[in-house]
């Protein structure tokens, strides 16, 4: 099955057109990106004035005093704009997008089918800005695949780090509801589970299906088709084992969780992040910063969900509709006293919920919780790297690290709304955008 994704992936990738991607550059070629202003590191907040990104094979080699270039190289002039590292999300749904449909396509739509959305998807990220995605729920064949085609070059998108199906309980979020028996035994992700020893077989297999990291759904959630509620729904057994087998196996644990008392119990687990959070209270902030976790808070699928339900145009089930009128007003407010506690905090927007391309609104609602538009930046870059394990390769633009450079024509340290239009994308040395 994999490799007839891929094949269908490959040949995604070679019907776009021609004037999509910049042609990589040649073997041992140097690439100078000449920047008007630079960001390099977002830790720091330093920014400098006329620079040079000296770039071979993909990566970093050094930050030049002024606008520099040698013979045979290849010069990207951004001297009127404002470079900075390609943004992460660290909270996405590639292979799919909210709509009327929705319940529909999930008896419909072909590991193929969801792998061919991947593709669209992933692109309109990338050109977004976002140069690593998290995909932290998606089905195993088509996320995968996408993943693996992306990192070979085959398909042109953000770089992928993968939950593949979430572990979930028996009739919970992240199993399939609301249709009948046959078909929801049909469905039903061999990553749901109960009981301890149960839970332990389904992250040990989600490990060896290709799981870079394993995504828990520790409480209920919005836009399961059941009235279920948003409270814990592993018992604390389930959550001791899945934490236990997972880092076991060399993989951290992030756990969607809006309840207080899932949220509490997966971090007494030893959980590693929260997704969501939208009932964190102070036992959960001062077990995140025990633990040294991070909190993704993913504001963007709160004022969408509440945006939809509260509409006229409401396309939720009566089940889900209720949970987003519940939930998605309180989500501002536990960022902010998240971040006024002190709680580490990673950029992610649950979009796949909300639609692709749109992730940098993200930005302004971290804002409005109280953040300032650097910690923002840096919630999107060294944060996520951190976040996600890859701060040895992504999240800034010293020396070594991966080139991807995205850059924007205003000042998002003033106004962070301008990285909802990015001008320019590199990832990994090779120009994507314009």
């Amino acid at each position: 099955m994999k490799r007839l994704l891929a094949g269908a992936l490959m040949a995604a990738a070679f019907a776009m057109p021609a004037a999509a991607q910049a042609p990589a550059p040649a073997a041992g070629q140097t690439t100078f990106v000449q920047a008007g202003r630079l960001l390099a590191d977002p830790a720091s907040g330093r920014v400098e004035t006329q620079k040079t990104l000296v770039i071979q094979n993909g990566r970093v080699v050094r930050i030049a005093d002024g606008y520099v270039a040698e013979p045979g190289g290849r010069v990207v002039d951004l001297k009127d704009s404002f470079v900075l590292p390609g943004l992460i999300d660290s909270h996405v749904h590639i292979t799919g997008e909210q709509n009327r449909n929705s319940l529909m396509e999930e008896v419909t739509l072909s590991s193929a089918d969801l792998a061919m959305h991947g593709v669209r998807f992933g692109r309109r990220t990338l050109m977004a800005g976002f140069t690593t995605v998290a995909d932290l729920g998606a089905e195993n064949n088509a996320i995968f695949a996408l993943r693996d085609a992306v990192a070979r070059g085959d398909v042109e998108a953000p770089r992928i780090v993968a939950s593949g199906s979430a572990i979930s309980v028996h009739g919970g979020h992240g199993d399939v509801n609301g249709f009948s028996d046959d078909v929801m035994h049909v469905l039903r992700p061999g990553s749901v589970c109960s009981g301890a020893d149960d839970c332990r077989r389904a992250v040990r297999e989600q490990v060896w299906k290709g799981a870079d990291v394993i995504k828990i759904t520790a409480t209920g959630g919005v836009l399961s088709n059941t009235a279920a509620g948003l409270g814990q729904q592993f018992s604390q057994e389930e959550l001791n084992a899945i934490v236990d087998a997972a880092h076991r196996m060399g993989r951290k644990v992030t756990a969607h969780a809006h309840g207080g008392d899932g949220i509490v119990s997966f971090l007494k687990a030893g959980g590693d992040s929260i997704e969501h959070g939208t009932y964190l209270d102070n036992e959960g902030i001062a077990l995140l910063k025990k633990n040294k976790g991070y909190l993704v808070p993913t504001l963007m699928a709160g004022d969408f969900v509440y945006r939809v339900a509260s509409g006229p145009n409401n396309f939720f089930t009566p089940a889900q509709t209720a949970k987003a009128l519940e939930a998605g007003p309180k989500m501002l407010d536990m960022a902010r006293r998240a971040h006024q506690a002190g709680v580490r905090i990673a950029f992610g927007t649950d979009t796949g919920v909300s639609a692709h391309g749109q992730n940098a609104g993200e930005f302004a609602l971290l804002v409005r919780a109280g953040m300032t538009p650097l910690e923002a930046v840096q919630a999107a870059t060294v944060n996520a790297a951190d976040h996600l394990g890859l701060a040895a390769e992504i999240g800034a633009l010293t020396p070594g690290k991966a080139a991807d450079v995205i850059a924007v024509k205003g000042d998002p340290l003033s106004d962070v709304t301008v990285l909802q239009n990015v001008s320019f994308v590199m990832k990994g040395g090779v120009q994507a955008k314009p």
